[in-house]
């Protein structure tokens, strides 16, 4: 009878001390990567147009080539103008943001667990979430004035129907059996709803706060219809009346650029809450 043999042993040898460090910069480099990709295609319609209309194959009356709005960027910088009309847009909608976000994750989190709350409240709030924007800035202006509490209170009402909807729909699709869980558990209703309900509500509200983000930058244009003086809205206007295609195309350029960094920062702010989560969200 043969001896039997021994599996091979293998040997496992421990990760260089230096791997975490190795990581980084391939880390930045895929990082770096992905913002150069991101910025390939507007700047190949940008070089594209500016070719299209220096061979005389396209007229800039009406959409300048982009080194005329670089150079209207530039001019509403160095006058100091386009800092001013930039920090009161974003004034607003930071303000409008904040309450419109928190008034909305109040009452769908009211809506969402409390039966009577949803179906005294629900239907109201639906049918008043079909109301254009445009149709509240003669209302608000009758009631508020042409000052900032109208134009802020604009971008709240826009902000609040989206956080609302994504909060109560949240709270709504939690799974019965997670809830279950928690009661077999006997955690009380604090620990139940802090462990168990706030995790599984807690995407989609940070999903409802960047549409909310988004329809702020919308909203702001339309409140700053309300006799501004100041505000990329008010360059909008101001462009559109003197025939300023350049300006109207830097404003548009400028309104892009600070909502993709507000929707940066507020990922970014908001992404340790979801660490746990094995999903792709830092793709987005």
């Amino acid at each position: 009878m043969t001896a039997p043999t021994l599996a091979p042993q293998v040997e496992i040898s421990a990760p260089p001390s230096g791997g975490p460090a190795l990581t980084q910069p391939r880390a930045r480099l895929a990082a770096g990567g992905r913002v150069a990709l991101s910025l390939l295609l507007p700047l190949a319609l940008a070089i594209g147009w500016e070719l299209a209309v220096r061979t005389g194959f396209a007229q800039g009356r009406l959409m300048p080539p982009p080194s005329q709005i670089g150079a209207t960027l530039y001019a509403l910088a160095a006058s100091g103008d386009l800092w001013l009309h930039v920090q009161a847009t974003l004034v607003r909608v930071a303000l409008g943001f904040a309450f419109g976000a928190t008034a909305g994750i109040a009452v769908g989190a009211l809506t969402g667990t409390l039966p009577l709350a949803r179906h005294l409240l629900d239907p109201t709030l639906q049918a008043l979430r079909a109301v254009p924007s445009l149709a509240w800035v003669p209302l608000f202006i009758l009631w508020l004035g042409i000052l900032e509490t109208p134009k802020v209170t604009l971008i709240a009402v826009g902000v609040f129907f989206p956080v609302y909807i994504g909060v109560a729909g949240a709270i709504a699709s939690v799974d019965r059996k997670l809830v279950e869980v928690g009661r077999i558990f006997r955690l009380s209703k604090t620990a139940l709803a802090r462990r168990i309900l706030l995790p599984a509500i807690l995407p989609a509200t940070l999903v409802a706060l960047r549409t909310g983000l988004g329809l702020g930058f919308l909203f702001v244009v339309a409140a700053e219809l309300m006799g501004a003086s100041e505000g990329l809205g008010y360059l909008l206007v101001d462009g559109q009346q003197f025939s300023k295609a350049d300006q109207i195309l830097a404003a548009i350029i400028a309104f892009a650029c600070l909502g993709k960094l507000a929707d940066a920062l507020l990922v970014a702010l908001t992404r340790p809450l979801t660490r746990w989560q094995d999903t792709a969200r830092e793709t987005l």
